[in-house]
């Protein structure tokens, strides 16, 4: 299956409500007056794109339908994937395909070391030599489980019992990197409340640590679990206040109707998204494409009506 067949089959639950909702706007008829473009926002922000983005969006299109004299809601749903994808942060490749160490954070449930262990697997097929690290000491599932991708994708990983100290974990990960020469390092970290500050506190030392000890470019990102629609959003909101986050994942897309919080996040934060989960598989997690993720999101609008 190619990487667009992957992306659209795994957002097709989205796709699905939002092409019921574009049937009630289409049916009303071509006309591009007011009442299409408040429409046209209402659908945009019911498929929790998030209202500032729907906003942006829709005068966007509202300044290129008059530009180009566009002449009916066709012409400009032509345009709807395009100004989507305006709307993501462009990066120029990926921070995996670089020396670097990358720390994982982001609430319980998110997908986090699931997430850490694909992408050992993928770096170590391209001959990387990786290494990880299990920072999330609190849960002994967690760090069973890296350890079990680890062995799947024959990397060495620092891990330590239970109830260890994450930031100690962490600096003890850098020198063996460091020793080793290893170029990438992936680090899971505890999931942590963003309700809760001193758990926050706690995961800043963490990453402050690192930052502070490693030779190789730090970046944190965080993992999102896109079931959990707006209260991703408000997550992304308290990791990035805390930790000064560098990009977003986006897990279980394939699983959920509320993919277009890619989107609110990604607008409303002005952080890159570096891949996107849709499916359980390790190839199932994708580097993110913005303008290949709208077209899979919206789907084909001229049959919608």
């Amino acid at each position: 299956m190619g990487f667009f067949s992957k992306i659209s089959d795994g957002l097709n639950r989205s796709r699905d409500k939002f092409k019921e909702s574009m049937n009630v706007l289409l049916d009303r008829g071509p006309d591009v007056d007011e009442e299409f473009w408040d429409e046209l926002e209402e659908t945009l922000i019911l498929s929790d794109f998030g209202a500032p983005a729907a906003d942006a969006i829709v005068e966007e299109l509202r300044d290129e339908a008059t530009r180009k004299a566009l002449p009916d809601a066709y012409a400009v749903l032509d345009l709807l994937a395009e100004k989507i994808a305006d709307q993501f942060i462009e990066v120029d490749g990926s921070i995996f395909d670089d020396e670097a160490v990358v720390l994982f954070v982001g609430v319980n449930g998110s997908g986090k070391t699931t997430t850490v262990g694909k992408l050992a697997a993928e770096a170590h097929s391209k001959g990387r030599k990786v290494l990880l690290g299990s920072a999330d000491t609190f849960r002994a599932a967690a760090i069973e489980q890296l350890e079990v991708w680890a062995d799947r994708a024959d990397v060495e990983i620092v891990s330590r019992e239970r109830g260890a100290d994450p930031a100690s974990v962490c600096y003890e990960t850098l020198e063996r990197a460091e020793k080793n020469g290893s170029d990438l390092v992936l680090i899971d970290t505890a999931g942590r409340l963003h309700t809760s500050d001193d758990l926050m506190r706690e995961l800043k030392k963490v990453v402050d640590v690192v930052r502070k000890r490693s030779e190789l470019p730090v970046y944190t990102l965080l993992v999102i679990d896109a079931t959990t629609g707006q209260n991703g959003l408000q997550q992304a909101r308290e990791f990035n206040k805390a930790l000064d986050l560098d990009g977003i994942i986006v897990t279980k897309l394939d699983g959920t109707a509320k993919g277009g919080i890619s989107v609110a996040i990604a607008h409303e934060l002005e952080l890159p998204l570096y891949k996107i989960g849709v499916g359980e598989s390790v190839d199932d997690l994708q580097d993110f494409d913005a303008l290949d993720f709208a077209n899979a999101l919206i789907g084909e609008l001229r049959d919608a009506g």
